[in-house]
């Protein structure tokens, strides 16, 4: 006859939830990855770009291959609308998609001869800080968390490529301040805006200046182009009040010779002089 184990504890029975009941799915069910790892041509995607909660299915397809080219390739609308089945219109919204989530920065430059240009930059990260070998290994900057977008800044009503390439300019030169608003070149396309908006409203380049740099965190600043994005915004100064045009200024009449005493005097056209004209009066009433 068989005994039972003293030593061995009952087993607890599992409450059946919901979510783990046996006939509510299969347990094998669902996506199964059959993953070979790459060794060549192959291009490393993040999941905050393949998982954005906001991007459109184009948007994110679109990125992917951007990310994938070789540097100097062609990425206009045209070139891509001539890949691509979904046109132009739909091309050109994805762009704006990836600009406004800071995946695609797409500036204004000018060339040695004197051309405009629009040069676009691939963000693989946006917000990241990025490596500037150039830089002193004393004054690295703090790498900012990627993946997160950078608040949206006020833009000028007249965006001339003159106004951005000053705020640019400015932008650039804020590291001189402060070593800790090193700034990416997708960190100053996206804030270049917002300094024009300033610009535009009449102030100074040095008071955005002083508006960006005074009574900044003594903490390391691990995200300085967002802070910089806050402040553009929550403290953007009222338009200018409305000036009417001054008036043309009055052109004197040229002098004339009067018909009747030879006198000289100012008249928009020839004739008699005031009292010439007065003594004519007085004769005609008379008569």
């Amino acid at each position: 006859m068989d005994t039972q184990n003293p030593n061995v504890p009952p087993h607890a029975r599992t409450p059946v939830t919901g979510k783990k009941h046996p006939n509510r799915r299969h347990p094998h069910a669902g996506l199964v990855h059959d993953n070979a790892r790459h060794t060549t041509r192959f291009t490393v995607i993040g999941n905050h770009l393949a998982q954005h909660p906001e991007l459109s299915l184009l948007a994110i397809g679109l990125s992917v291959h951007i990310q994938s080219l070789p540097a100097g390739s062609r990425i206009d609308i045209k070139s891509l609308a001539a890949r691509f089945p979904e046109g132009a219109t739909r091309i050109a919204a994805a762009l704006r998609e990836l600009e406004a989530h800071g995946y695609l920065c797409r500036t204004r430059e000018r060339v040695p001869d004197g051309r405009i240009i629009t040069r676009t930059i691939s963000c693989n990260q946006p917000g990241h800080s990025g490596t500037d070998t150039q830089r002193p290994a004393s004054r690295k900057r703090t790498r900012q968390p990627g993946g997160k977008p950078l608040p949206a800044v006020p833009g000028p009503a007249y965006p001339a490529p003159a106004l951005l390439q000053r705020a640019t300019d400015l932008l650039a030169g804020l590291r001189r301040d402060d070593p800790r608003l090193f700034l990416s070149v997708c960190d100053t396309a996206h804030l270049a805006p917002g300094v024009a908006a300033w610009l535009e409203r009449d102030v100074t380049p040095a008071v955005v200046r002083q508006a960006l740099t005074t009574d900044l965190p003594p903490e390391p600043l691990h995200r300085p182009a967002a802070l910089l994005a806050h402040r553009l915004t929550a403290h953007l100064p009222p338009p200018p009040p409305f000036r009417a045009p001054m008036p043309p200024p009055t052109v004197p009449h040229r002098f004339q010779t009067c018909d009747g005493c030879d006198r000289a005097f100012r008249a928009p056209a020839p004739g008699h002089c005031r009292d010439c004209r007065a003594s004519r009066t007085e004769h005609l009433e008379a008569a």
